[in-house]
């Protein structure tokens, strides 16, 4: 199974490094006559589809393109906001493309903070004394691993740890020492 991503954290919850190993794949793409039959809405920088789910298209993916070119958070590539983009019915037809859309860094910072408040949850309200807290959350789609330093805390992060990330993540990825659905 693939690494995703890396997130390290601090032990008062605080992002101290992110690694991304992955390219957000699209979802669908469609051609769309007007009027748009989906609801879009601005949310946190981008647009996503708040109604109107069909064709692979879901609630809360985000356009990642029109025409073919990716856009910019909410606006198009030449600075056009993409809801008052597609509302001009000169603008048709007009092929969008959806997906998930990266995390921005405060929405990084955001996820990392409630898992280390979770994992803080988990250990005091264990029924064994000294419990670790979570070592991984399962979903039907991905387990969430979480792995602890000696220390409990690395203070300092150099370009040698973000080289030396990059090849085990290779070298696990290639060797499958996940296992499947890892």
């Amino acid at each position: 199974m693939v690494i995703f991503s890396v997130y390290v954290v601090n032990k008062a919850g605080g992002l101290i490094y992110q690694y991304d190993n992955y390219v957000p794949r699209a979802e669908a793409e469609k051609t769309f006559s007007h009027p748009l039959d989906l609801v879009l809405k601005h949310h946190d920088e981008k647009v996503v589809v708040s109604f109107g789910q069909r064709d692979g298209i879901r609630v809360g993916h985000a356009v990642l393109s029109i025409n073919g070119v990716d856009v910019m958070g909410k606006n198009t590539a030449d600075g056009k906001d993409i809801l008052e983009y597609l509302k001009d019915p000169s603008n048709y037809p007009v092929s969008i493309r959806f997906g998930r859309a990266r995390l921005s860094s405060n929405e990084k910072l955001m996820l990392a903070s409630m898992f280390h408040s979770l994992f803080a949850i988990g250990s005091q309200l264990s029924p064994e004394v000294g419990s670790s807290g979570i070592e991984m959350l399962e979903t039907d789609v991905f387990k969430l691993h979480c792995f602890q330093t000696l220390t409990g805390e690395q203070h300092r992060w150099c370009e040698l740890f973000d080289q030396n990330l990059k090849s085990a993540l290779e070298i696990a990825e290639k060797a499958g020492n996940f296992g499947a659905g890892s």
